[in-house]
């Protein structure tokens, strides 16, 4: 990368990626490495400042993540949350105790504006606490720059050594001048200047894209989520018909949206576009299976075998190109902490793909690797890619088979895709859509007595489910007006065959998951 470098060394917090992404937000690159990557290869990267993330555990425990001194001997400005404070604390001869009355969320603390990472803050203000162990003793050359009720040390500085540490998580929007601190420290104390933008990224990979492929071809798994949008938007810039764009609808994608997906890339882009239709095929393997783990594993080993049947007629050699984004490389492991204390693989994820032994490419291409979410999503507008593909909700790579629970039939895929469509344009028509981060209908395999006219019926329960969240790591059910849901539920009784019942989800994330299955 041309672009000035910070280092996220993660500890093990759930928060590693949430923090690389305030960053990016001030217009700074930023990279999560493992705690113990050798310092020699951190010297190599020469970022201009380092973040240590949280963690679960205590610092005085041996098997905890530790790191060496001589990394506070570099000269580069480090910056330690939670954890990495008491660890900062620790590792320079300060001491960490148990607290005596532990601390967990929203907390007011009072903090010194003179110290360069709460300049602009006010003094008395709320943050986001969540530790039982606390720093009894700073090191030498330290100064306390914030303490709160419980905590005598909430934040420690030591400007000489460019080396400040707060014990909450300013990362997290709970924390009211969390941005604020954190740009601090990467303006005031790193002299970062904001060079990580979306049109230099769009320019730089374009061209990187052109140099590395040639005249060779490309084939990209088109499948009409953002990720993949926006990657077969810049290889169709870069490349043009070189780039092969299969897109395998399974009929489990919601109303007419294989349509809209091959409309748009067809009318955009320079490519050539294959569409599979393979409902038929799909339901037959799915035929008779419940449990929702089987069916996920159905249909993730049928997609794979379409998509690569179809890539088998279409490839001669080239590359192959996949919709890979950052979180993707560090939930599968590559990227992410190891070792004692580390962030658990979480899975392997769908958007990184396993080759047939069989088929062979030059190589593969991820022009998407380094990006968040919300940076792809500012790629694609860029490119002109439509807005509500864009910033299409998030949606399960099962796709509405894990939204029909109990067996999947044609009929139900098709009574799920107009209830989802008929509570989507509600939602859209009473301006509530940019409150809500994701929504959608659910068929449970549940019947209930209903009366239509003067007849007895015997039919479907649909389950609508919106939620709010900032991450989606914890989530909160929408609290839609009730004239708002009165209208959704009228409308599926009356417009929806074999509908007859509408309840509201109102379970937050914990204890339930966002999706059902």
């Amino acid at each position: 990368m041309t672009n000035q470098l910070c280092i996220v060394l993660d500890f093990g917090g759930q928060y590693n990626q949430l923090i690389a992404r305030r960053v990016r937000e001030c217009g700074v690159y930023c990279e999560i490495k493992k705690f113990d990557t050798p310092i020699e290869e951190i010297k190599a990267l020469n970022p201009a400042g380092i973040i240590f993330t949280g963690g679960p555990n205590s610092v005085y425990d041996e098997t905890s993540p530790h790191i060496s001194k001589e990394i506070f001997e570099l000269g580069i400005p480090v910056l330690g949350i939670c954890y990495g404070c008491q660890l900062m604390a620790y590792t320079l001869g300060g001491t960490v105790s148990t607290c005596v009355t532990s601390e967990y969320g929203k907390t007011e603390i009072k903090s010194d504006s003179s110290c360069a990472v709460f300049k602009g803050v006010p003094e008395q203000n709320t943050v986001w606490m969540s530790h039982t162990d606390y720093i009894s003793q700073i090191p030498e050359g330290f100064s306390i720059t914030a303490t709160s009720k419980d905590c005598p040390c909430a934040a420690m500085a030591c400007p000489e050594k460019k080396l400040y540490a707060v014990q909450f998580h300013p990362e997290v929007t709970h924390s009211e001048y969390g941005k604020e601190i954190l740009r601090n420290f990467l303006f005031e104390v790193c002299d970062f200047t904001g060079d990580w933008k979306m049109d230099n990224f769009i320019e730089e990979t374009v061209a990187k894209l052109r140099e590395k492929i040639g005249d060779k071809k490309v084939v990209l798994g088109l499948s009409g989520g953002v990720d993949s949008s926006v990657a077969a938007g810049l290889l169709s810039r870069a490349v043009g018909k070189q780039l092969t764009c299969v897109f395998v609808d399974q009929g489990l994608m919601r109303k007419d949206e294989g349509d809209f997906v091959e409309e748009t890339f067809t009318r955009l882009f320079d490519m050539n576009f294959v569409r599979v239709n393979c409902q038929k095929q799909f339901l037959e393997k799915l035929k008779g299976v419940t449990d929702p783990e089987q069916k996920r594993k159905i249909i993730g080993t049928e997609f794979y075998k379409v998509f690569w049947d179809k890539v088998r007629e279409e490839a001669e050699g080239g590359f192959f190109a996949q919709g890979t984004i950052y979180p993707d490389r560090i939930e599968s492991g590559k990227g992410n902490a190891s070792g004692k204390g580390s962030t658990a693989t979480i899975k392997t994820h769908h958007n990184m793909v396993e080759m047939p032994k069989d088929i062979t490419f030059d190589g593969i291409i991820e022009p998407l690797g380094d990006l968040f979410k919300d940076e792809v999503r500012q790629v694609g507008e860029k490119l002109g890619i439509p807005h509500e593909l864009v910033w299409r909700q998030p949606f399960p790579g099962p796709g509405l088979g894990v939204r029909i629970i109990g067996e999947i039939t044609e009929e139900k895929v098709k009574i799920l895709q107009e209830a989802d469509a008929v509570f989507r344009d509600e939602i859209k028509k009473s301006g509530i859509e940019s409150e809500l981060k994701q929504f959608f209908a659910v068929l449970p395999d549940v019947k209930t007595v209903g009366v239509m006219g003067d007849h007895r019926t015997y039919d479907h329960l649909i389950a609508i489910r919106a939620v709010t969240t900032d991450d989606f790591m914890t989530a909160d059910w929408a609290r839609i007006p009730y004239d708002v849901l009165a209208k959704v539920s009228n409308r599926l009784c009356n417009e929806v065959e074999h509908v007859n019942r509408v309840v509201y989800d109102i379970t937050s994330k914990p204890p339930g998951t966002v999706e059902w299955e």
